[in-house]
C-alpha cells in the first residue's frame, strides 16, 4: 500500500495528541514546570463543582482527577501525555477504521460524513444514534440538537458513548464507562481545525481498505520518537520506540507459511493449502535416511484448534493477521462452520506479546477486525484475546491484593470483617495459588524491559491456567473486592501462562538493539540466561523462540545477518549447527547501496527454524539483493533464482573459520581451509590501530599543514623524534582502491606523540587516544579500508607511516610483501572475505584467519611489483599526491604542440596502462589459484573494470555514473585539473621550472628568496598569492588572462587559440554547459567564475588551499588567496591593491553609464540602464565589502597552519565563501 499520506500525517498526529492532552491536563490542573517537575493545583470544591487552579469542573470528575494525578506521580508527566495521547490516537484510528468498513453497529459514520467533507454523519441522525449507544439520554440529546447550536456537546456525548459500546468486543482499547482518559478528550471537536480533521482529511479512504493501515499508523506515530532515542543507553519506557520496525507484507507470508503451514504440510503434503502460499518454499531434497527420520516425527494427524501460534513481539499485528488466514484456510479445510472459524482462531491459536501497551491494543484491534470480516456478531461473542502487553509487577500492593482476593473464602463473601485490622496475618501463604501467585509476579517485576525474555517453566502451564480461569470467575462472580483484586492479578497471570505454554510456531520480527545501548539490568539479565546470543535483542530472541517452541516446532523470524557471521556468534552458531535444524533461510544483505527489503542500511535473513536435530538434513538457502526487489521491496520472483541459491547442510559450516553461515560457499573454496591450516596470522601481523579519540585536534590533510613540518619517510620512532617535525604521514582507510594510494593524512606525532600518548579521555580515567601500535608504526606495512561497500581493498604503505584505526595494520615477516599484497588484492581473497566476514566491516582478525598455502616459494613476485609501481605512478599523477612531480597531461610529449593531440595520446596511453594492468591482475589471481591448487579458476577472469582502481579509468573513477558519460567526464576533469595546476603555478605553489611542490610553507616566509633562485623564470609566479576570480577583466593578475598566458608559455603561441578552443569545449562536456555564441577566453572564464571553487572544494575535500574571498551574490568581487602565502598583511593588501581601485572603476562605469542613458532613447536605453542597474547591485555590494573587508585588514589576523583550515578558515567572519561547509558554523556577521 501507498504510506506517503500517513507517514506525513501520524508524526504530526503525534505531536497534535500530545499538546492537546496537555492542555487538558492543564485545566485539570496537572502540569510540569520547564525542567520536568509535576506541578499539581489543589482542587477546591465551590457547591456542585471543583475548581483546579483557574478551571472549574463538575464535581463527578474528581476522582478521575485522582486516578490521573497518581499517574502522573507513578509514571512521570511525560509518560502520563504520551500514553493518554496514544490512547486517543489509537481509539479514533479504530472508530475512523470501523466506521469506512461500515462495522459500528448503528450505521452511521462517526468522525465524518460520506457526503459533507467537513460534517459528522452521526449528527444527523442523532435519534438513531442516541437509541443505540446512549437510550436513557436519547429525548435529552434530540432536544439539545432541536435548539441547533449544540453540535459540540452532543457529538462529545455520542463519542464518547461510542467508546463505551466498543468495551465490550474490546476492553484492552475502549476502556468502561468513568475511564479518567476521558477527561483528556480534546476540545472543540466539530470545528473544521479539529484535532480530527487531520485524521478523516489526511489520509484517503482508499488507505483505510487494509488492516495494515493500523501498523503503518503505528510505525509513522512513534518515528519521531525512535530518531530522539536511536544511539543512546535506551530507558525501559523508549525500548518500543527505539526498536520496533514494521514488516513487509511478503517477508510475513514467508515466515508464516513456512512455519504454521509447513507444519501442516509436512502432516497432509496434498493439501490445498499449499496453492494458496504464495511465498512457501518447497523443503529441500532429502537423503532416504533423513526423510526417514522425518517421517518418524510427522505427527498422523493434526486437529486445528490444536495448532497454537505465538508471536512474542507483535507490535501492531500484522504477523498475527497472517496467521489468522493461513489458519482460517485450515479450517475451512478441515469443514469447520465458516461463522465459527473466527472465534475459533482468536481464542485457541493465535497468541502475542509485546510491551508497549499501544502495540497491543492496535494488535488486538486487527485481529478482531479480520474475524470481524468473517462473522458480523464478532464484537457480541465475548472473545477473550490472547494478546497481552506485558505488564510489570513493581508496584503492586501484593498483600492487601491477596486479602481482597480472598481467594480461599477465609472470611465470608461480601464481608470485610477484621481483614484489614494493622498486624492482620495474611492467611493461606502457604498454598499452591499464593505460591504460583509470588513466583509468578516476582518474575515481572522488570517486564517492561525484559519482555517476551522472561522465562516461565512448561511444568506451571496447567497450573497457572486453572489459576486463572479461577480469577476470570471471581472477576464475574465474586464481591467487590474480590473482582477489583482478581482484576489487578489477571493480567500477570495470564501472561504467566502465555509464556509458559510450549507452541507450534513462533513468528517474530523481533527487536533489533546492541548490547551498547542496553540498560544495566537488561545487560546483565543477557550475559545470565543467554551468554551465546547476548550481543543483540534479537538474537536473544532467536534462543527464547527455541524455549518456547514444542519439540519439532518451528521458528520464523526475520533478523538481522549478523549471527551468522560475526565471530560474537560462534559459540551460537555452534548450537544451531549440532541441536537445531534450519528449514529455509533468506539472506537480505546490505551491500552499501540500493535499498533492502526492510528498507534499512543492514543486512537480514529471514529464517525458519526447526527446533529438532536431524544429522545431515539439509537446508535451503536463497539471497535477495537490492537489484532483485522492486521499489517496495518486493523480490521480482519468488524464489529469487541466482547463483547464490544453495541447498546444503548446516554441518558443513564447521569447516568455516568462525562456524560462519557462508552457504554460498563452494567445494573448493571448503577446501581451502581444510586443506591449509596455516593462516595469515602466522606470517603478519595484522592489527587495529591508532584511535586519537579526537580527530579535530591530531588529525589533517597533508596539504592544509606547512610542508616544512611534515616528517616523510622516517624510518623508526627514533628518527622521527630527531626530525622535530609534527606532522608525519598517516593512513586513515579512505574511498575502494587497491594496491597503493589514499595517502591523505598527517597525524600530530610530535616528540614521539608525547600529546597524544599523555593526554587524558574528558572523563579523567585513561589516556583518550588508544591502539597505539608502537611496534608496527613507520613500518613497511599493508593497510586496508575498514569500512567497505562491498569489496574489500588493500594497498601496500610504504615506511614513515603511522595508522589510524580506520585503515588498520599489517606487518608481515621479511620476504613475504609480495605474496601478502598479492593475496589480499586478489579475487580469491574477496570470496575468502565474503565468507570469514561477509559483512561491511573488515577487522584485523578477518585477515588474520585467512589460510595460507603450505607453500609459497614459487610465488612470482615480479607481477606484484609491476602493480605497485603501476598504482603508485597513477597515485602520484595528480596534485593530492604529495609525491606529484608535475600534472598528468605533462607526461605526453607532442610534436605539433595541440593539447587536443596531446589528450588523445594521454588517452591512449591510459589505455594501455589499463590493460597492462588488468593483465596483470588476472595473473596475480592465477598466481594465488596456483599457490592454493585450485583447478577450477573459472573465477579468475572475472575482473569487473570498476575495481581496476587507477585514477585514470573512468570506469573506477566515475562507477556510479552512467557508462555513456564517463568518457566526457574523464575529458572535463582532466583539463580542469589542468587548470588547477596553472593555477597552483600562479599561486607559486608549483613551477614549470621544477618538479613537484615549490612553496607550500607558511606566512609567505622564503618565497622572495625561491623567486630570487629563479624558481619560477619560466612563467613568474604572482607577487602576493591574491588572484582576482573574476566575470569580467578588470586586473592585470585576473585569473583568466593568466591562465591563457600559461597555456601561451607551455604550448606556444601558435596554436593558442586552438588550444583555449579545446579547452573550453572540454570544460562544457561536464563541468559548465555550453553558451552559444562564447568565446573559448569567456568560457575559461565563465568556467573560473561559477564553477572553480566548486570542484576545489571537491578535490580537496571541503579543506581548500585557495581560499575564495567573495563579496556575495552579485560577484562584485571575488579572488582566490593561497593559503599557504597568507600573512597578516594580505588583507589590507587585498583592499588597497584590488578593491579600492575596484569601487573607482564601478563608480566611474556607473557615472558613464547615466550619461549614455541620458542621450538614449528606446532599447538602447533599456539596455544602459539594466547594466546600470547591474553594475550599481555591485558597486553597493563592494562597498558593503570593503567596510568589513577594512575591519578585519586592520585587525591584521594572523592563523597557525597546524590549526588547520576549519580552524582558519573560520577567522574572517563572512570575507570567504562557502564558510558554514567548511566549518561547520555560519560565519560571524559585523
Amino acid at each position: 500500500m501507498n504510506t506517503n499520506n500517513i507517514k506525513k500525517y501520524a508524526p504530526q498526529a503525534r505531536n497534535q495528541f500530545r499538546d492537546a492532552v496537555i492542555q487538558k491536563l492543564t485545566t485539570l490542573g496537572i502540569s510540569a514546570d520547564k525542567k520536568g517537575n509535576l506541578q499539581i493545583a489543589d482542587a477546591e470544591l465551590v457547591g456542585e463543582t471543583v475548581r483546579y487552579g483557574q478551571f472549574d469542573y463538575p464535581k463527578s470528575t474528581l476522582t478521575r482527577r485522582d486516578r490521573l494525578v497518581k499517574r502522573a506521580r507513578e509514571q512521570g508527566f511525560d509518560v502520563l501525555v504520551e500514553h493518554c495521547a496514544y490512547t486517543w490516537f489509537n481509539r479514533l484510528c479504530a472508530i475512523r477504521y470501523m466506521e469506512i468498513h461500515g462495522y459500528l453497529d448503528h450505521g452511521f459514520r462517526m468522525l465524518s460524513h460520506p457526503d459533507n467533507p467537513t460534517g459528522f454523519e452521526v449528527l444527523d441522525h442523532v435519534p438513531e444514534v442516541a437509541e443505540a449507544l446512549l437510550p436513557e439520554k436519547k429525548a435529552q440529546l434530540v432536544e439539545m440538537k432541536l435548539s441547533g447550536n449544540q453540535d459540540e456537546a452532543i457529538y462529545r456525548e455520542l463519542l464518547l458513548a461510542q467508546c463505551h459500546a466498543l468495551h465490550r468486543a474490546m476492553p484492552f482499547l475502549f476502556e468502561a464507562v468513568d475511564d479518567e482518559a476521558e477527561l483528556l478528550l480534546p476540545d472543540n471537536l466539530t470545528r473544521t481545525d479539529s484535532i480530527l480533521r487531520g485524521l478523516v482529511d489526511g489520509i484517503p479512504e482508499e488507505d483505510w481498505q487494509e488492516v495494515e493501515v493500523i501498523g503503518w499508523l503505528y510505525q509513522f506515530y512513534i518515528s519521531e520518537k525512535k530518531d530522539a532515542v536511536i544511539g543512546k543507553v535506551v530507558k525501559s519506557e523508549d525500548i518500543p520506540a527505539a526498536t520496533q520496525l514494521f514488516t513487509p507484507n511478503w517477508i510475513v507470508q514467508y515466515l508464516v507459511q513456512n512455519s504454521v503451514g509447513r507444519q501442516w504440510l509436512q502432516t497432509y503434503p496434498d493439501s490445498p493449502l499449499k496453492g494458496k502460499m504464495d511465498y512457501y518454499i518447497e523443503p529441500a531434497e532429502q537423503t532416504p535416511e533423513v526423510q526417514a527420520q522425518l517421517a518418524a516425527i510427522t505427527p498422523a494427524s493434526i486437529e486445528p484448534e490444536s495448532i497454537k501460534v505465538l508471536d512474542p513481539a507483535c507490535g501492531s499485528g500484522h504477523i498475527l493477521i497472517e496467521a489468522y488466514n493461513v489458519l482460517k484456510n485450515i479450517y475451512e479445510e478441515r469443514g469447520y462452520r465458516a461463522r465459527d472459524i473466527p472465534q475459533l482462531i482468536l481464542e485457541n491459536n493465535i497468541f502475542g506479546l509485546d510491551i508497549d501497551d499501544r502495540a497491543a491494543q492496535l494488535s488486538g484491534f486487527a485481529l478482531l477486525m479480520m474475524a470481524r470480516q468473517d462473522d458480523r456478531r464478532i464484537f457480541t461473542r465475548d472473545v477473550r484475546l490472547n494478546i497481552v502487553s506485558l505488564q510489570e509487577s513493581l508496584h503492586l500492593d501484593i498483600a492487601k491484593l491477596w486479602q481482597q482476593l480472598n481467594f480461599h473464602q477465609q472470611s465470608q463473601t461480601g464481608s470485610i470483617g477484621d481483614m484489614f485490622a494493622e498486624n492482620t496475618p495474611l492467611s493461606h501463604t502457604d498454598s499452591a495459588e499464593y505460591q504460583l501467585l509470588m513466583r509468578t509476579l516476582k518474575r515481572f517485576v522488570n517486564a517492561k524491559t525484559l519482555g517476551s525474555l522472561i522465562q516461565v517453566p512448561q511444568e506451571e502451564e496447567a497450573e497457572l491456567k486453572a489459576f486463572l480461569d479461577a480469577l476470570y470467575r471471581l472477576e464475574q462472580e465474586g464481591d467487590f473486592q474480590q473482582k477489583t483484586a482478581a482484576k489487578t492479578f489477571i493480567p500477570y497471570i495470564q501472561q504467566a501462562w502465555i509464556l509458559a505454554q510450549r507452541y507450534d510456531a513462533v513468528v517474530a520480527n523481533p527487536p533489533y538493539m546492541g548490547s551498547n545501548w542496553m540498560n544495566e539490568m537488561l545487560k546483565v539479565y543477557a550475559k545470565r540466561y543467554f551468554p551465546n546470543s547476548k550481543s543483540d535483542l534479537f538474537s536473544m530472541f532467536i534462543e527464547q523462540s527455541f524455549f518456547m517452541v514444542k519439540k519439532g516446532g518451528n521458528a520464523g523470524l526475520i533478523v538481522m545477518e549478523a549471527w551468522m557471521f560475526l565471530a560474537s556468534y560462534e559459540k551460537f552458531r555452534i548450537d544451531i549447527i549440532n541441536n537445531k535444524n534450519i528449514h529455509d533461510l533468506i539472506h537480505m544483505p546490505y551491500e552499501g547501496k540500493g535499498k533492502t527489503p526492510l528498507g534499512i542500511n543492514f543486512g537480514t535473513s529471514a529464517v525458519i527454524f526447526e527446533n529438532s536435530y536431524i544429522k545431515h538434513k539439509k537446508t535451503h538457502f536463497s539471497c535477495i539483493r537490492y537489484y532483485e526487489i522492486d521499489e517496495s521491496g518486493i523480490p521480482h520472483n519468488f524464489p529469487v533464482m541466482n547463483l547464490k541459491n544453495k541447498v546444503v547442510s548446516l554441518a558443513s559450516f564447521n569447516e568455516l573459520p568462525n562456524k560462519t553461515f557462508a552457504y554460498w560457499t563452494s567445494d573448493d573454496l571448503i577446501n581451502v581451509f581444510i586443506k591449509n591450516r596455516r593462516t595469515v596470522g602466522d606470517m603478519a601481523n595484522p592489527n587495529q590501530a591508532l584511535v586519537t579519540g579526537n580527530t579535530e585536534e591530531y588529525i589533517r590533510k597533508w596539504y592544509e599543514v606547512s610542508i616544512n613540518k611534515i616528517g616523510f619517510n622516517c624510518q623508526s620512532r627514533i628518527e622521527a623524534k630527531n626530525t622535530l617535525r609534527k606532522w608525519f604521514p598517516y593512513n586513515k582507510g579512505g574511498d575502494f582502491r587497491n594496491w597503493y594510494g589514499n595517502f591523505e593524512h598527517v597525524v600530530n606525532w610530535e616528540n614521539d606523540g608525547f600529546e597524544l600518548q599523555n593526554t587524558l579521555h574528558p572523563s579523567g580515567n585513561r589516556i583518550w587516544a588508544h591502539n597505539f601500535v608502537l611496534d608496527s608504526i613507520f613500518k613497511e606495512s599493508i593497510v586496508w579500508s575498514k569500512i567497505t561497500s562491498g569489496k574489500p581493498c588493500f594497498r601496500y604503505s610504504p615506511k614513515g607511516f603511522l595508522f589510524d584505526d580506520a585503515s588498520g595494520v599489517c606487518t608481515f615477516n621479511e620476504g613475504t610483501k609480495e605474496f601478502l599484497i598479492g593475496l589480499l588484492c586478489s579475487n580469491i581473497n574477496t570470496s575468502l572475505q565474503e565468507i570469514i566476514n561477509p559483512t561491511l566491516n573488515i577487522q584485523p582478525a578477518n585477515i588474520r584467519d585467512i589460510p595460507i598455502p603450505k607453500d609459497i616459494s614459487s610465488f612470482p613476485k615480479n607481477t606484484v611489483t609491476k602493480l605497485l609501481e603501476i598504482h603508485k605512478q597513477d597515485w602520484d599523477s595528480y596534485e593530492t599526491s604529495w609525491d606529484m612531480k608535475k600534472v598528468h597531461i605533462f607526461s605526453i610529449l607532442s610534436d605539433n604542440n595541440l593539447l587536443s593531440d596531446i589528450y588523445c595520446n594521454l588517452l591512449n596511453e591510459w589505455g594501455e596502462l589499463y590493460k597492462t594492468t588488468l593483465e596483470l591482475e588476472l595473473d596475480n589471481n592465477k598466481n594465488i589459484l596456483n599457490c592454493y591448487n585450485i583447478t577450477n579458476k573459472s573465477d579468475n577472469d572475472n575482473i569487473i573494470t570498476s575495481y581496476i582502481s587507477l585514477t585514470c579509468n573512468p570506469n573506477y573513477r566515475y562507477r556510479n555514473e552512467q557508462a555513456q558519460n564517463r568518457k566526457g567526464r574523464l575529458q572535463s576533469d582532466t583539463l580542469s585539473e589542468l587548470i588547477s595546476y596553472s593555477i597552483g603555478c600562479q599561486m607559486g605553489r608549483y613551477s614549470l621550472d621544477r618538479e613537484g611542490l615549490v612553496y607550500a610553507h607558511e606566512g609567505n616566509k622564503g618565497f622572495a628568496e625561491l623567486v630570487d633562485e629563479g624558481a619560477y623564470k619560466t612563467f613568474p609566479a604572482d607577487n602576493d598569492g591574491i588572484l582576482p576570480l573574476m566575470d569580467d577583466e578588470w586586473f592585470d593578475d585576473d585569473v583568466t588572462s593568466r591562465v591563457k598566458e600559461f597555456v601561451r608559455t607551455v604550448w606556444g603561441e601558435e596554436h593558442l587559440q586552438e588550444n583555449l578552443e579545446f579547452i573550453a569545449e572540454s570544460l562544457c562536456l561536464y563541468a559548465i554547459k555550453p553558451k552559444k555564441g562564447e568565446s573559448a577566453l569567456d568560457t575559461i572564464r565563465r568556467y573560473l567564475s561559477t564553477q572553480f571553487w566548486k570542484d576545489h572544494m571537491k578535490m580537496y575535500k571541503k579543506r581548500p588551499i585557495y581560499w575564495l574571498f567573495s563579496s556575495g551574490k552579485e560577484k562584485a568581487f571575488e579572488c582566490l588567496v593561497y593559503l599557504h602565502r597568507y600573512n597578516d598583511a594580505t588583507l589590507a593588501r587585498m583592499r588597497t591593491e584590488y578593491v579600492v581601485p575596484l569601487l573607482a572603476r564601478y563608480q566611474a562605469n556607473i557615472d558613464r553609464l547615466n550619461e549614455q542613458v541620458d542621450g538614449a532613447s528606446g532599447g538602447e536605453a533599456t539596455r544602459l540602464k539594466r547594466e546600470r542597474d547591474s553594475l550599481s547591485k555591485k558597486f553597493n555590494e563592494l562597498r558593503s565589502f570593503d567596510d568589513r573587508l577594512r575591519h578585519y585588514a586592520d585587525m591584521r589576523i594572523s592563523i597557525d597552519l597546524d590549526d588547520g583550515v576549519k580552524v582558519n578558515y573560520g577567522k574572517f567572519g563572512d570575507l570567504l565563501a562557502d564558510v558554514k561547509a567548511i566549518t561547520g558554523n555560519a560565519p560571524e556577521i559585523i
